[in-house]
């Protein structure tokens, strides 16, 4: 069976996103730094980098590793629509959840406008490699019981306020840290499973 993973960065505080959905403010190190990081877990993840930005990556030609399938809520959508780009994942089936977007603005995106947990249920049935959620905290909140793992990305950096990782109701859910990494730049990444 598919995993739904959250891969996701976050601030020491909780926040994946500014108030405006800023992301900008996490600290990525100096150049050499900034480099080594994105290299390393680039070269993990290479298909959770947007098509537009893969070139620029060298990653061109890579391919999915982990994931063939990612999901995003309106408002993390909604950043690449700002950005004039429609299937920011095009090497990626491309889901978003959103009962107020309308019809999908490219045919690569498919519009869940209802009913978000089944039909996670139905992908996660299916074949293929593993779901990618790569935000927001509501859906992610919404999705909680179906989230069979979390890659957490924590920056250095204290938001103060913002979107947070999981925003919705008191539901505390069990997982076991099943790895962890430290760059030279101060970023961790934890990785989690599911308690069931």
């Amino acid at each position: 069976m598919r995993k739904l993973v959250y891969y996701i960065g976050t601030s020491i505080d909780g926040y994946i996103a500014g108030p405006g959905g800023e992301f900008d403010f996490y600290p990525v190190g100096d150049a050499e730094q900034a480099a080594a990081y994105a290299a390393r877990v680039n070269a993990r993840y290479p298909e959770t980098v947007p098509t537009a930005l893969r070139p620029h990556a060298g990653l061109t030609d890579a391919p999915n590793r982990r994931f063939d399938t990612v999901l995003m809520g309106r408002g993390t959508y909604r950043q690449a629509l700002d950005h004039g780009t429609p299937s920011p994942y095009a090497h990626l089936r491309q889901y978003v959840v959103s009962s107020s977007l309308g019809p999908a603005p490219d045919p690569a995106v498919t519009v869940i406008a209802d009913d978000a947990l089944a039909r996670v249920r139905a992908l996660k049935a299916g074949e293929g490699q593993d779901i990618w959620l790569c935000g927001g905290g509501g859906l992610a909140a919404a999705l909680l019981p179906e989230l069979d793992e979390l890659i957490v990305k924590s920056y250095p950096v204290v938001a103060g306020a913002g979107t947070p990782l999981f925003g919705g109701a008191f539901r505390p859910t069990r997982f076991r840290v099943s790895g962890r990494e430290t760059f030279p730049n101060d970023v961790s990444m934890t990785w989690f499973e599911a308690v069931r």
